[in-house]
């Protein structure tokens, strides 16, 4: 095993050759001193684009977008004044905010052995992988998404927030705090080890409050939950739960900011979260489908049957969580985010939740990618920097070879990737097919 500052000297070497990947649109900034985010050159561009859909639910047509730096500083119609040469001419394609997906586990993925490795390998290869499934969720049209949580996440955050090493937007919980009833730790033990993890670094606070899918014990009492969340809110850091059944209730209950998953949710569990504030991520099948497309992949490892009949149970979740959609996006005022809950198989291919959501969950297309963009933003409190292609927010922006309102499976043609104002991917028209590039892993 490797420490997490070998693990960085890892991805730092595997960063040389990923940057050269980039398509600068720009003068690259000089290496940021240690910490620090690398800001490209202030050199304006112009994206022009004939629809836009600006993240808040409208769309925008024949507009020019203008860019200086990270930032996005104008945006006119064909009929506004003259903004100079286009530099990146998106027209016929579907233009949009670059997406947020509220919860991956980016270090998971397969070992040399071809079996899931989990979160917590940082041998070299474990290394190369994360930093693969960073650049292939960006290209994938993924600018910035929540790790839910891994020590290991801490030095590809950073890699990436400082320039060594391409990837989204990375926000992550670092150790979760794991539900085991009394032996989990009195309030007052609680409130401490959150104090831990915010003195560790975390961006946020992730909760284990209840088992598995279908059982769905609380595995946290309604006083310890009330103590995780409070002392979250006091130190600043938001809470996602993972919670079924009684728990959603629970962690709505002690002011936690976000449920995860949700199965065995009433309609009044549904109603009291819209009534809270309550941000709602459900799954809508990816996770379940990546499991069962690799069932030797995850046989045999730590929370997984050991022989394949055992992944029977599985088919049955589909079915529940789009009945739990169907539910879902009937409430008044929930806040549905958008989360895939990635996993080793998943990464580059997030785009296929919101396939699933549409068409099996009953969400409408335009709410898709609300709950993606200014929807996810808001949820993670960065409303004013990512979510929607409006002046001042970051230059988070991607195009599609179709239109998602019409034809959702467009989501996996994306062939345009700007984050922060630099392009990472500026592809033919027709040139993915699927997957953005990325095929099934």
């Amino acid at each position: 095993m490797r420490s997490p500052k070998a693990f960085l000297c890892i991805l730092g070497i595997l960063g040389v050759g990923a940057l050269t990947q980039r398509i600068f649109s720009q003068t690259p900034a000089q290496p940021p001193a240690k910490g620090k985010r690398i800001v490209p050159a202030q050199k304006r561009i112009v994206i022009a684009a004939s629809a836009v859909l600006d993240g808040k639910g409208r769309v925008l047509h024949n507009t020019r977008i203008v860019i200086e730096g990270s930032k996005i500083v104008a945006l006119y119609t064909k009929d506004g004044p003259k903004v100079g040469p286009v530099d990146y001419d998106l027209r016929g394609l579907t233009v949009l905010p670059g997406w947020i997906d509220a919860h991956v586990h980016i270090t998971w993925s397969f070992g040399k052995d071809g079996k899931n490795a989990g979160a917590g390998g940082t041998t070299q290869e474990a290394a190369y992988q994360a930093a693969s499934n960073a650049w292939v969720t960006l290209m994938a049209g993924f600018t910035t998404v929540q790790d839910l949580g891994s020590p290991t996440t801490v030095p590809l955050r950073d890699a990436i927030a400082q320039g060594t090493l391409p990837g989204p937007r990375i926000l992550t919980a670092i150790e979760p705090l794991a539900g085991r009833g009394d032996l989990t730790g009195t309030p007052d033990e609680i409130r401490a080890y959150v104090r831990k993890q915010k003195e560790a670094g975390a961006d946020l606070i992730k909760i284990f409050a209840a088992g598995g899918m279908l059982q769905g014990r609380m595995t946290l009492s309604q006083e310890q939950l009330n103590a995780a969340c409070d002392e979250a809110k006091k130190q600043g850091l938001r809470t996602l739960v993972h919670a079924y059944r009684d728990a959603v209730p629970a962690a709505t209950l002690a002011g936690c900011t976000q449920v995860e998953h949700g199965l065995g949710a009433t309609d009044d569990n549904l109603k009291l979260m819209a009534e809270k504030g309550t941000y709602f991520d459900p799954q809508g099948g990816l996770l379940i489908e990546t499991y069962l497309l690799n069932k030797e992949g995850y046989l045999g490892t730590l929370f997984f049957p050991t022989t394949l009949e055992g992944f029977a149970p599985m088919e049955k979740i589909l079915p529940m969580n789009h009945e739990l959609l169907q539910r879902a996006v009937k409430i008044p005022g929930l806040k549905i985010v958008f989360g895939t809950d990635a996993v080793a198989g998943a990464h580059g291919r997030n785009a296929e939740e919101f396939i699933d959501r549409v068409r099996d969950g009953g969400v409408d297309p335009m709410a898709a990618m609300v709950s993606a963009n200014s929807l996810g933003a808001e949820a993670m409190g960065m409303a004013d920097e990512i979510g929607s292609i409006t002046v001042g927010l970051e230059a988070d922006i991607i195009a599609l070879d179709g239109n998602p309102l019409k034809d959702i499976t467009a989501v996996r043609r994306v062939v345009f990737v700007m984050k922060g104002g630099v392009v990472y991917k500026n592809a033919a028209r027709g040139a993915i097919p699927v997957y953005a590039g990325v095929g099934p892993k």
